[in-house]
């Protein structure tokens, strides 16, 4: 099993930079990929991000694309997601996840453990 506890979270201005951490713990995992996704109240869990473990191939979902970076430290087992240029519209529970699929997952049903959430409000 992998235990994944995110960390990061906050009101912020917009304009504002927040920068979210997810750490893994239990089994280690060597390949697959990591992924950020968000939820807004009455909306479905929309893909945010993604970055494979081994190569560290990324994408992201256009409405982020030049404001935000996923990136991934497997020494440390690692996963975070550098925000600026934050706008209201990026209000939302963020979560991670990690999946042991090769490749870029961009759907949540592709990933098998999930963190808790961390909540990112944003303020005009």
């Amino acid at each position: 099993q992998v235990q994944l506890e995110e960390s990061g979270g906050g009101l912020v201005q917009a304009g504002g930079s927040l920068r979210l951490s997810c750490a893994a713990s239990g089994r280690t995992l060597s390949s697959g990929a990591w992924g950020w996704f968000r939820q807004a109240p009455g909306k479905e869990r929309e893909f945010v991000a993604a970055i494979t473990r081994s190569a560290g191939a990324r994408s992201y979902v256009d409405s982020v694309k030049g404001r935000f970076t996923i990136s991934r430290d497997n020494a440390k087992n690692t996963v975070y997601l550098q925000m600026n240029s934050l706008k209201p519209e990026d209000t939302s529970v963020y979560y991670c996840a990690t999946t042991t699929r090769v490749g870029i997952v961009k759907v949540p049903s592709g990933y098998n453990y999930w963190g808790q959430g961390t909540q990112v409000t944003v303020s005009s």
